[in-house]
């Protein structure tokens, strides 16, 4: 039994000793790991501060810069009050930037300068007589019709005194801009300057219907007029259009005279490529104008004969008695009386 206790007094000891030594090391490893850790978080503080740093910097030397630019730019237009603020600002944010002070300087002794006081010149008092002589021939010319010359009196009031009567002077032109494309189309035939014209007038005001109408049947008879010999088919579809608006003319042939002379010569076109029934109904469009000439009247006729060719009649008169057999009466004989 006292062995027993002296070999368990001997032994008990020892136990407690290994655990302290283990946690002894845990601890020294655990505060390594976290003073590692601060460095590491301290470096990159700084570092990431460092970077910072460096990018305001960045920012601040290129906005001092255009700053500086735009003051030079002041400076040029005289704007000293605008040039000293920015200057000043420069200075502020950076005290050694190249040429800051002495432009400084500069603005300051020419800001303090005395501006010359720019004497009034005496306005001289508009003349109007000729922008009314001007303004009263244009009346009497767009009274007599005159339509040309009363646009050139109005440019000439125009050129003298472009507000005089600006309201009266605008409808003068709608008047006579208007008319004057009007007539050009329908009297003398000139579709591209009555064109023109309309177009001018429309500047002070819309077309009414009539004048609008008549520019677009203008437009579609240069149209057609420009298939003239080279698409008969795109001719005679254009001057069909253009006789809704009035038998237009160019000075040469009417819209009519055109639509008959094209479907004559397209319905030639449809017979030679054997479209007989086609080439027919171009004539008849062609007949209703006028007569057609020599070409189109024979080929009429053979395409008339070939789209309607004639039908062969069948005699159908018969002989009766060919047809209805004679009927006979049976022969009875006769009874013959025997004594």
């Amino acid at each position: 039994m006292i062995q027993n206790t002296e070999t368990t007094g001997s032994t008990q000891p020892n136990i407690p000793i290994k655990k302290s030594r283990s946690g002894r090391r845990f601890l020294f490893n655990a505060l390594g790991l976290i003073a590692l850790l601060a460095i590491a978080i301290l470096g990159g503080y700084s570092s990431g501060i460092g970077v910072r740093r460096s990018n305001q910097s960045t920012v601040i030397m290129q906005q001092l810069g255009e700053q500086y630019q735009n003051t030079l730019i002041d400076m040029q237009f005289g704007r000293y009050e605008i040039a000293r603020q920015r200057l000043e600002w420069i200075i502020a944010n950076d005290p050694s930037f190249p040429g800051a002070q002495e432009k400084l300087t500069e603005v300051l002794v020419l800001s303090n300068q005395s501006t010359p006081t720019p004497t009034p010149s005496l306005t001289p008092t508009p003349d109007f007589s000729g922008a009314q002589e001007a303004f009263a021939s244009a009346q009497q010319l767009i009274a007599a019709q005159n339509w040309p010359e009363a646009i050139r009196s109005l440019d000439q009031m125009r050129k003298l005194d472009q507000n005089y009567e600006q309201s009266k002077v605008d409808g003068m032109y709608y008047f006579a801009l208007r008319n004057y494309g009007y007539s050009l189309i329908t009297q003398q035939g000139n579709l591209e300057g009555g064109i023109y014209q309309l177009t001018l007038a429309e500047r002070f005001g819309p077309l009414d219907r009539d004048s609008n109408g008549l520019r677009e049947g203008a437009r579609y008879y240069i149209i057609g007029a420009s298939f003239w010999g080279l698409d008969w088919a795109q001719a005679v579809s254009y001057f069909e259009q253009v006789q809704a608006w009035g038998n237009l003319w160019d000075g040469s042939m009417t819209a009519t005279e055109r639509y008959w002379f094209a479907s004559m010569r397209y319905g030639d076109e449809l017979f030679e490529n054997g479209q007989f029934c086609d080439a027919v109904a171009q004539y008849e469009n062609a007949t209703n104008i006028a007569e057609l000439d020599n070409d189109a009247n024979d080929n009429w006729y053979h395409a008339y004969s070939e789209c309607y060719p004639a039908t062969p009649t069948i005699d159908l008169t018969l002989s009766v008695t060919a047809i209805i057999p004679v009927e006979t009466t049976p022969v009875t004989p006769e009874a013959t009386a025997y004594p």
